[in-house]
């Protein structure tokens, strides 16, 4: 059968990908390794009567432009705001709670510093101005470094009079963007609370403590994207993450996309340096002159094509390409939400609607680290739990609760052996130990966990290495250099082959803007 092009993998980025050529009136074959859409952003019943968001679990990035365009609020995407954002309790019957409202964030800051609430302020402002310099780049095409035309010249002259305009603050904003969360903090503030909250950002889905090049820019990206129209707002998805992706493919096939799931891609055809199509795992081809991937470089490069079709320098780079990850998501189904010894209460109430971070200091999470850069399990994870059910009671049955659990460090490869159920649940009891220190009572009221480390990621997701971003995300995997240098302009050395995933700029996150953009290149090309 033939097609104007083919999405490979049904992830939000490769939907929005066939929204938009869809909208071109181009005709559009969507295929699907698994039963269901989403890729990592999906709701599936895990345990029975709760709809668990089972990778991806809030929402803030994905591009308004995208949501207004492809009309998805028609389509029943919800996000739901959650204020406060976050919630950190500590074992002094302290608490601090985080994105109330600038004045009330002082406040509490104040409660651990004054001269760190007067900064704080000043702080989310410096953010603010980095923001209004790398936020636009998100929506753009990366000019190819190897062979430069004018236009991607112009963009860049562009950036640098952006840059320029920050005037003293330029060294900030480079050392935000190249450089690692803690001395940054350690500059700005004194309180360890404090600092301990906003590092346990910098090293989400990272292989990496704060005191590492480029945990900044991971903890930047917490302060962008939008809910409703809100800066910096994070929010839940009505019905689990799993909303937005149905939205996008109800939105796919109402413009003509074909979706099939089921549909496991095991080759990528080509002739003569050009795309043709692909074959699927059953053996069934489809044909197009236009193909899009969107899963990561190792899959596409490396087992969906024979690298004797690639040059040998573009193998090269793509087997430099670290996909390092210590992530273990943890989806429990509890009787009732936990009660905090520092903000007592399993009624609802802000202490479990944001993101509760467990972290006293950043030593703690330096100390988690160190274990799992020697191939072991953080004895002590760092643990950040949300509990959507507190905002959207769809999510669970009547009177039941759903936590998500982010937890680090749990490395890809053990130095004892792989992963198995033993190590997995072993692990996961060291999770529930942390959150019971801060919520007595909590291992009592679980009726049911799932535990996904890196490898489980990997096999469910197709995350190589269980890298949640497809690959890490460190400045030389970035903006003009990802995935590599010469090719980050989703084009590939084979013709009619492009990128339009995470692996592309601007890389991991639910944004959206890696399929957009995708789309736009495929238009001109």
């Amino acid at each position: 059968m033939n097609y104007d092009a083919i999405i490979i993998g049904g992830g939000h980025n490769g939907l929005v990908t066939a929204c938009y050529l869809a909208r071109a009136k181009w005709k559009v074959l969507v295929l699907e390794r698994r039963h269901l859409v989403g890729g990592a952003c999906v709701t599936e019943e895990v345990f029975p009567g709760f709809k668990v968001s089972t990778a991806a679990y809030v929402n803030s990035l994905f591009r308004p432009e995208i949501i207004r365009d492809l009309r998805l609020r028609d389509y029943g995407f919800e996000p739901i705001e959650r204020n406060p954002a976050s919630f950190s309790p500590f074992l002094d019957g302290r608490y601090l709670m985080l994105g109330t409202g600038s004045h009330k964030d002082v406040e509490e800051i104040a409660k651990f510093s004054r001269r760190d609430a007067e900064r704080y302020p000043q702080y989310e402002a410096m953010l603010e101005r980095v923001a209004s310099v790398v936020e636009p780049t998100l929506v753009k095409v990366p000019p190819n470094l190897l062979r430069p035309n004018l236009g991607s010249l112009l963009e860049m002259g562009a950036m640098g009079r952006a840059l320029q305009k920050l005037g003293p603050g330029m060294g900030e904003a480079i050392e935000v963007l190249t450089g690692a969360a803690r001395p940054i903090l350690d500059r700005w503030f004194e309180s360890e609370e404090l600092k301990g909250t906003i590092a346990t950002d910098a090293i989400i889905g990272a292989f990496m403590a704060p005191s590492m090049p480029g945990t900044a820019y991971v903890l930047f990206h917490h302060v962008m994207g939008e809910t409703n129209g809100k800066r910096g707002v994070w929010s839940y998805v009505k019905g689990g993450m799993g909303g937005l992706t149905q939205a996008i493919a109800a939105a796919a096939k109402d413009l003509g996309v074909e979706i099939r799931t089921e549909a496991e891609v095991a080759k990528i055809l080509t002739k003569n340096g050009a795309v043709t199509g692909v074959a699927l795992r059953n053996g069934d081809e489809f044909h197009a002159k236009k193909v899009a991937s969107g899963v990561d470089c190792h899959l596409t490069f490396q087992r969906l094509l024979d690298p004797a079709e690639l040059p040998p320098d573009f193998n090269a780079a793509i087997a430099r390409i670290s996909y390092s990850s210590a992530s273990c998501k943890i989806n429990v189904a509890l009787e009732r939400l936990p009660s905090f010894s520092a903000l007592p209460g399993h009624e609802p109430g802000p202490q479990h609607f944001g993101t509760v971070h467990l972290c006293p200091d950043q030593d703690f999470i330096e100390r988690a680290y160190d274990d799992a850069k020697y191939g072991r399990m953080s004895s002590e994870p760092i643990v950040e739990c949300t509990m959507p059910s507190s905002l959207d009671p769809t999510v669970a049955p009547a009177g039941k609760h759903l936590m998500s659990m982010f937890t680090q460090y749990a490395p890809y490869e053990l130095a004892d052996g792989p992963w198995t159920d033993a190590k997995r649940n072993e692990y996961a009891d060291r999770c529930f130990d942390v959150v019971e220190r801060y919520a007595p009572g909590f291992k009592s009221s679980v009726i049911a966990r799932q535990i996904l480390t890196p490898v489980d990621l990997e096999s469910t997701f197709g995350l190589t290495g269980g890298s949640i971003f497809q690959g890490a995300m460190p400045l030389h995997q970035l903006f003009m250099f990802r995935p590599v240098p010469g090719f980050a302009s989703y084009n590939t050395p084979i013709r009619g082959l492009f990128m339009c995933g995470a692996a592309a700029h601007p890389g991991g996150g639910v944004m959206g803007a890696s399929g957009w953009n995708a789309a736009r290149v495929m238009l001109k090309a």
